[in-house]
C-alpha cells in the first residue's frame, strides 16, 4: 500500500489503469499540461496529481485486496491484527462515530449511522456499518454487527464516456450494477444469508 507506485518499484502491468485518455474525459476537458494517455500507476484525482504530488488524504493511496483486507479486520478488531496493536478501541470509536455536521461522515470514513448511505451500503448493512468509496470504482465496507467486510476493486473510469457533452463525468462502466456499491453490497449479503 504506497503513493506514488511508479516511484516506488512497481511496474504499471502491476496496476489497474484508469480513465483511457487521461483527465480529458475523451478529449472534451481541455487545460495545459493535462494528461492524456491512459493513466496507469499514477492517481487519478487532478488536484492531488498536479498540486499535492500524488499525495494526498482524498487520493492516490494504491493498494490490493490483501493489504485493505488486513486493514479492516484491524478495525474489526478494534485497532490490532496479530500481535500489533496499531491503535486503540476508542481511536475506532472516534473513527467511525457520526460526525455533528453530516451523519454520513466519521473520521476518515462513511458511517451508516442515519441509514441513508444505501447508495454505499445497500439496505442489508447494520446500521453500524461504516467504510470508504473511491472515485475510480472501489469500496469496503465494514460491518462490526455481523463481523464482516467486504472490498471492491474497480476501474471505472476505464472505459469510454458514455456522452461526453452531455455528462463528461459518466462512464459507460458507470451505467453497469456493478457501478452501484450498494447493489453490488447486497449482493454480498444476499448470498450469505442463503448458506
Amino acid at each position: 500500500t504506497v503513493f506514488n507506485p511508479l516511484l516506488k518499484g512497481f511496474k504499471p502491468q502491476q496496476i489497474a489503469a484508469t480513465e483511457l485518455n487521461g483527465n480529458t474525459r475523451d478529449g472534451v476537458i481541455h487545460f495545459p499540461n493535462i494528461r492524456t494517455s491512459t493513466l496507469w500507476g499514477q492517481v487519478h484525482d487532478e488536484k492531488a496529481f498536479y498540486s499535492m504530488g500524488g499525495v494526498s488524504g482524498h487520493a492516490g493511496l494504491f493498494s490490493n485486496t490483501g493489504d485493505i483486507a488486513v486493514l479492516m479486520q484491524t478495525m474489526l478488531n478494534g485497532g490490532g491484527y496479530g500481535d500489533v496493536q496499531l491503535f486503540n478501541a476508542e481511536t475506532v470509536k472516534m473513527f467511525t462515530t457520526s460526525s455533528k455536521e453530516d451523519a454520513t461522515f466519521g473520521l476518515g470514513w462513511r458511517v451508516n449511522g442515519n441509514a441513508t448511505m444505501t447508495p454505499t451500503f445497500g439496505t442489508l448493512a447494520s446500521p453500524q456499518t461504516y467504510g470508504h468509496t473511491g472515485w475510480t470504482g472501489t469500496v469496503t465496507v465494514i460491518d462490526p454487527v455481523n463481523h464482516m467486510t467486504i472490498v471492491m476493486l474497480s476501474n471505472k473510469p476505464h472505459s469510454p464516456v458514455a456522452d461526453p457533452q452531455k455528462n463528461p463525468n459518466m462512464f459507460e462502466s458507470g451505467q453497469l450494477p456493478i457501478a452501484t456499491y450498494g447493489w453490488v453490497v447486497d449482493q454480498v449479503y444476499a448470498a450469505l444469508k442463503q448458506k
